[in-house]
Order: C-alpha cells, then sequence, then structure tokens
C-alpha cells in the first residue's frame, strides 16, 4: 500500500464531498478559537486531535457546530475559504464541490452579503493562485428545520453566488424525513441547480429512496445504507446515480464500525458508479490521499485503478463537458508517465 502513496500524492482529483467549514485545518481552527476567546474549542492544534475524537454521530454534530460557532465575520469566512483551498493544492485537487451551509453563519449575524462576497473572493483567488476550481452546493442543515430550508432557498435563490451549482442537505438523518424537504428542492432543481441531499449515512435505504424519489437527487452524500437494499444498488447502477463515499468519515463517526467491513466493496461489485472523498477531513484525521489510500486497500487497486477512481470522480461531478476532458485528459497523461518510469 505504501509504494502507491507517491502516487495518489501526484494524482490529479476531483472532490465532490466536502464540508466547507469542516475542512479547516487545525491550523486555522486554532486561530479562529484564539480570535474567539468565549469559544471552549482549544487553541492548540494538538489538543484538537483529542477535541475531534467522536462517541457517536450525535457527539460528532455538537463538535462540529462549535466549529461553525468560530466563524463570525466576512473576514472569518473569507480566511477560512482560502486556506481550504490551499490545502486541496497540496493534494492536487484541481476541482471540487465544497459543501457550504449559509445559514449556519447568516444566522449567527455574518451579513448575507458579506457572507456571499467573502467566499466567492476567496474562490477567484485561490483558482489565481492554486489553480482549484471551486464551485458550491448551498445545504440544508437539516437538524434546524423547515425554517432553515426556506432561508438556504432563499439565499441560494435570491442571492445566487457565481460559483453556486448545487443544493444539499447535510446534519443528522435520524428524525429528520427527506420528504418534507421536497418543496425547496423543487424550486432549487427549476431553479437550475443539481440535487445533492445527504441519505443513507445513518439510516436504512428507504431514507435513499426518499432522496431519489421526492428530492430528485442526482447524487447521493454518503448512501452507507445502500447495501442493505439490492434493488435499490441495481437501481443506482442502472441509472449512474453516485455516491459520495467517505470511508474514514464512516469510521469516526460511528457510521460503520469496522473499516474492513466497509459496504464500499459491495457498491463497487454492485456495479454502481463510487466516488471517494473526505467529508470533513481535519475533524476525521485524514484528507483525500488518504482516502484514496484506504479505497486501494479495500478494494485492491493498483495505479490504473485508482486513475479510474478519480476518473469516476470527474464523471459524477457537474463540471461542463470541457473541464472534464481536460481533467480526465490531465488523469490519463498523468497516469501514462507515471507507469512508463
Amino acid at each position: 500500500m505504501t509504494d502507491l502513496h507517491p502516487f495518489i500524492a501526484g494524482l490529479p482529483k476531483a472532490e465532490l464531498h466536502v464540508h466547507h467549514v469542516g475542512s479547516a485545518s487545525p491550523r486555522i481552527v486554532a486561530e479562529l478559537a484564539a480570535r474567539h476567546a468565549d469559544s471552549k474549542v482549544p487553541t492548540d492544534p494538538e489538543a484538537l486531535a483529542d477535541y475531534f475524537t467522536f462517541t457517536d454521530f450525535a457527539h460528532f454534530i455538537d463538535v462540529y457546530l462549535s466549529v461553525v460557532d468560530l466563524v463570525r465575520t466576512p473576514e472569518d469566512v473569507r480566511l477560512l475559504t482560502f486556506e481550504v483551498a490551499r490545502d486541496m493544492a497540496r493534494q492536487n485537487i484541481r476541482y471540487a464541490e465544497l459543501t457550504v451551509t449559509p445559514f449556519s453563519s447568516t444566522s449567527r449575524g455574518i451579513p448575507e452579503l458579506g457572507f456571499m462576497e467573502a467566499i466567492e473572493d476567496a474562490r477567484k483567488s485561490a483558482e489565481a493562485e492554486f489553480g482549484v476550481v471551486l464551485r458550491w452546493c448551498f445545504d440544508i442543515p437539516g437538524e434546524a428545520g423547515l425554517p432553515a430550508a426556506e432561508e438556504t432557498a432563499r439565499l441560494a435563490l435570491d442571492l445566487r453566488p457565481e460559483g453556486l451549482i448545487a443544493f444539499g442537505l447535510g446534519g443528522p438523518e435520524i428524525g429528520v424525513p427527506r420528504p418534507q424537504f421536497k418543496p425547496y428542492f423543487d424550486r432549487a432543481i427549476a431553479a437550475g441547480l443539481h440535487s445533492v441531499p445527504h441519505a443513507g449515512e445513518t439510516t436504512g435505504p428507504e431514507t435513499i429512496w426518499d432522496a431519489l424519489r421526492e428530492l430528485g437527487a442526482e447524487r447521493i452524500g454518503h448512501g452507507t445504507s445502500a447495501v442493505q437494499d439490492p434493488e435499490l444498488l441495481a437501481y443506482l447502477a442502472e441509472h449512474r446515480i453516485p455516491l459520495e463515499v467517505c470511508p474514514t468519515s464512516n469510521i469516526a463517526t460511528r457510521a460503520v464500525l469496522d473499516l474492513d467491513e466497509h459496504p464500499i466493496k459491495a457498491m463497487v461489485a454492485a456495479g454502481v458508479l463510487v466516488t471517494v472523498n473526505s467529508d470533513d477531513p481535519p475533524m476525521f484525521g485524514t484528507d483525500l490521499n488518504q482516502e484514496y489510500g484506504v479505497a486501494a486497500r479495500l478494494l485492491g487497486l493498483d495505479e490504473r485503478d485508482l486513475a479510474d477512481l478519480a476518473k469516476n470522480g470527474v464523471e459524477a461531478s457537474f463540471l461542463d463537458t470541457d473541464g472534464k476532458k481536460r481533467l480526465t485528459a490531465e488523469i490519463d497523461a498523468y497516469t501514462a508517465q507515471w507507469l512508463a518510469r
């Protein structure tokens, strides 16, 4: 496995399931915590490893929201976003669809226009400086209910920033039925946004069916429980509906108890289009390169297989046709050069 790490490190990649605030490195979290002394979040980057040890999914949400609370000004938003792009560039991530939860920031007092200007300024600066193309998925924090859904839809559709391409739904699944969000997804889809809800991470396959039937899902965030329903797996494979799989995240939140038993193997065996992603990488002690290494071990992949996995991410993305062709060609050229050595 170790021999594949240099190949993975240089492999051009797309990432489709990664959260804005959840991507803040320990350095950035500590800097934000130092700015806001009333926070319980540690200001020592080394102490954050213990702070980011989760007992279950509910505990993860509590810790995640405590980090969200550190982002209080447009300057905080801009810093966070730009530094996330810097970390992506180090991993040779060329394109990323970053899940952003604007309600969590605007409800804490950040002016909505200031928020939009901050993420857009960071996006454009990051592309110019690092060559990383960022696009946004605005997601509803499900635990905040329908008022949050209404506000997220308003922010997405009325203030629509240039980089916005998708509409999502995150947060806890237990006690948060997907069908109640249908009107908001209908509006977003009618406005030309793609539907990318989380589903089946901590609940059964019926949640994934609801995301498909009620929310018009074009991709499924996590979809971990899909393997419990052969009919669902066949449907996902037949209709080429991708799953955004995040192996280390699933272990960290206890959605999956044993990495060696992760359902990614059954997903691939069923012919489902699988992409590998990092979710909230610093919180889970990982990054996208590490997740590719995990996938290689679980699935028995070699360099060509890893290149195909990277191309899955491109295929499942909402990049334009020319962008997909360019990134796919870059992956092929890199792989050919590597194997020719």
